[in-house]
């Protein structure tokens, strides 16, 4: 967990319990309240500006020093859901940033000081290729300490077993619209795992409710005119989820799941590397761990460079980096390549360490078919921490939603562009051009 909380008692609820104050809590109480409000843009900006800055004084480069070698770092993103105030002129930020060798670092900051005044108290590196170094516990004060990995417990790690329950909020702002335009928005449904309520949906132009010809997804269409441009798109659900272990289900086409997709062919390639991984094993299981280890081997967890993110098999075959996208769709292509029936679920990761805020995007995954059962597996976390690699081959945690599954969706009607490659962002056309839209998601743990 890196976004960190510290409950500060309010100057003004002092005021209203203490009817006489000294003159010496009096002056505090002036002090505080000169104490200037900050908002994360304000820390986004302070981050940046320290950056910047320390980039131009090192010739190009953002140099840390990191276990006897010093990094030569270039920002690739500040993680605006972790942005947070300490407390007066206390702030915390954390970033990625790309090294000159490949390799992508997380690296945590603390900053102290008001808007366009802040400086950089204190910076470590956090994860490296999404791998934690240490994680953020929090203690019953609302404080926060770090964890060495070796450590922390599951919980700690993302991992919450058994049932978990929150509200998840989804989020899209429209851009500037020049036209009319078309948009489409997965609505999570309930399954045997996941049991779905639908607080409120608030969106503008003329709504309609599709389902996916191929695997039943529903999805909100929404037809919009440039008087719509700007606006927001709020729904918010209420979740039960359970925890996925290994299932029996009814599956009455497994071929459907042995067919190439677009981004996830079934070729000679795959045929091959799939051929010498699986070479020995005996039966389905074995051949899908092999599978699965062969990937957490080859591949690197970046998102970092052009051509990650969009779950193209070929792509993290060639590349060997990418994010869960990439790493589920070589899996699935290289299961398939073998014969074993494997197909892709996408959603949203629910943080385990703290009850409410913001969710670093989307998370997805996958499940393979052996012997009548459905095996649930998550390699991009696995491979993110190795004491939990035997944990997600075969489970997935209690803390998420899925919002759709399966690849090259099609609805009627739908994007001018063709069948939607995976749905957990909205896909929005504007005069039947795709044009990407602003997403965030959060949540808050416990009944709605």
């Amino acid at each position: 967990m890196r976004r960190l909380i510290v409950v500060v008692a309010a100057a003004g609820a002092v005021c209203a319990v203490v009817a006489v104050l000294s003159a010496s809590r009096e002056r505090r109480l002036e002090a505080a309240e000169s104490v200037p409000n900050v908002v994360t843009k304000d820390i986004q900006e302070g981050i940046e500006k320290h950056i910047g800055e320390q980039t131009r004084m090192g010739g190009g480069y953002f140099e840390i020093p990191f276990r006897g070698a010093q990094l030569q770092l270039r920002l690739v993103r500040v993680h605006l859901e972790y942005l947070a105030n300490l407390g007066p002129r206390r702030h915390f930020a954390c970033v990625d940033m790309a090294n000159v060798d490949g390799d992508v670092y997380d690296v945590d900051f603390f900053l102290a000081g008001d808007p366009r005044a802040m400086t950089v108290t204190e910076t470590t590196v956090h994860k490296i290729n999404g791998q934690p170094i240490y994680v953020w516990r929090q203690r019953r004060d609302k404080t926060w300490h770090r964890v060495e990995v070796k450590d922390a417990s599951p919980q700690l790690l993302g991992v919450i077993t058994g049932t978990d329950e929150f509200e998840f909020t989804y989020r899209s702002t429209l851009p500037e619209l020049t036209d009319t335009a078309r948009m489409w928005v997965p609505v999570p449904s309930s399954d045997a795992f996941q049991t779905i309520e639908v607080k409120s949906i608030d969106a503008p132009g003329e709504q309609r409710m599709l389902r996916d010809s191929e695997y039943g997804n529903e999805v909100l269409m929404l037809a919009l005119e440039p008087r719509d441009g700007g606006k927001a798109i709020t729904m918010r659900f209420a979740v039960r989820r359970r925890e996925k272990s290994v299932y029996a289900a009814d599956t009455a086409d497994l071929q459907r799941y042995l067919r190439p997709e677009r981004l996830v062919p079934v070729g000679e390639t795959f045929r091959r590397i799939a051929e010498e991984v699986v070479k020995g094993k005996d039966g389905d299981l074995a051949r899908a761990r092999a599978l699965y280890d062969h990937v957490i081997d080859r591949m690197r967890y970046m998102k970092f460079g052009g051509g990650w993110g969009k779950g193209d098999a070929v792509y993290a075959c060639d590349v060997r980096t990418g994010n869960c996208t990439d790493f589920h769709s070589y899996f699935i292509a290289l299961c398939r390549a073998a014969g074993i029936p494997a197909r892709f679920g996408i959603g949203a990761s629910i943080p385990s360490e703290r009850d409410d805020g913001g969710i670093d995007g989307y998370h997805c995954w996958a499940e393979f078919h052996t012997d009548g059962r459905w095996w649930p597996v998550d390699i991009s976390e696995g491979d993110k921490c190795s004491s939990l690699s035997t944990y997600y081959f075969g489970r997935h945690p209690a803390n998420r939603i899925e919002l759709s599954r399966g690849r090259d969706l099609v609805v009627e009607p739908g994007p001018a562009s063709g069948p939607i490659n995976f749905l957990a962002y909205p896909v929005l056309e504007v005069g039947g051009t795709p044009v990407n839209t602003k997403v965030e998601f959060s949540f808050r743990r416990g009944k709605s």
